[in-house]
């Protein structure tokens, strides 16, 4: 782990990385790596959790192992599995051999298909990973119950082998799109910290950091736009992500500012949904643009 000396220390390391961070965050994110503590991190999509995840990787110069989590995920695709193929022609191997095998020759750790959680308490390692957890809140109420004994103990059963643990735990992050509730057992064993949509201010900071090639007039009223954006009633409001998107795309096209005709034919770069692209576009851009450019 780099030498990380105070809050204000993590702060200015995350943003050296392009990372802006609010006390808050960073506060969160030093007690979970100094404790070895999971964090858990809620909030809306776009705002910059699953990046937490990234930027520890590089802080720590260590491998990123990401779990992506989806209903139906179970123990084979999340922890490990028998590799049945290598292990059948293994055994036919022996029998051509004339050599009888035994559990301990099929089930030797050659065999095993390591998948992310086992990967993160490997004991082989030189540094711990950073494990990211991304959306648990899509996996089943079943393996959220799984993950309590690895959250708890940082370590797997695995019948044939018996118990793998941990020399050193992994850095965890959760995130959590609060799609249904999580489970207070599971919330219990981390550190909580929710990400809200960024004020002007830091939006901007994240937006100079992330697009420094931006104009200084475009990247302020496109973020205004967005600030002023998340007010309308969509069914799904635009993060950060979609706010570097737009401004990405406009630095492409040679654009110095905005103006209502690139606001136009730029929406679907910033609302996913049509409903939301007619909601939104004609009049209702105008105006919009017209209180960014006040507010920028």
């Amino acid at each position: 782990m780099p030498d990380i000396t105070s809050i204000d220390d993590l702060q200015a390391k995350l943003q050296s990385l392009d990372y802006v961070a609010e006390r808050g965050l960073a506060t969160s994110i030093y007690l979970a790596t100094r404790l070895r503590r999971p964090l858990f991190l809620e909030g809306e999509a776009g705002v910059g959790k699953t990046e937490v995840a990234k930027v520890l990787a590089e802080l720590f110069d260590t491998e990123l192992i990401r779990l992506q989590c989806y209903e139906g995920l179970d123990i084979s695709h999340a922890v490990y599995e028998w590799n049945y193929t290598r292990q059948i022609l293994h055994l036919r191997l022996l029998e051509a051999r004339g050599e009888r095998p035994t559990e301990e020759q099929l089930f030797d750790e050659t065999f095993l298909l390591k998948r992310p959680l086992l990967r993160a308490i490997e004991t082989t390692r030189e540094k711990p990973p950073v494990l990211l957890i991304d959306e648990v809140d899509r996996s089943d109420e079943e393996f959220e119950a799984y993950l309590l004994e690895v959250l708890s103990d940082f370590q797997i059963s695995i019948p044939e082998l018996g118990t793998i643990k941990a020399l050193e735990r992994p850095y965890v992050i959760l995130t959590s799109n609060r799609t249904r509730e999580v489970h207070d057992a599971l919330k219990r064993r981390c550190l909580y910290f929710w990400i809200d949509y960024p004020d002007f201010d830091k939006e901007l900071d994240i937006v100079k950091a992330r697009v420094p090639n931006a104009p200084r007039a475009l990247a302020r009223q496109v973020t205004a736009f967005i600030q002023e954006l998340r007010r309308e009633d969509l069914y799904k409001v635009p993060g950060v992500a979609e706010t570097l998107d737009w401004i990405t795309a406009l630095v492409a096209l040679d654009q110095e500012q905005l103006d209502f005709a690139i606001v136009e034919d730029t929406l679907g770069v910033v609302l996913k949904y049509q409903d939301d692209v007619l909601k939104v576009s004609g009049e209702t851009a105008r105006k919009i643009l017209d209180r960014a450019r006040v507010a920028a």
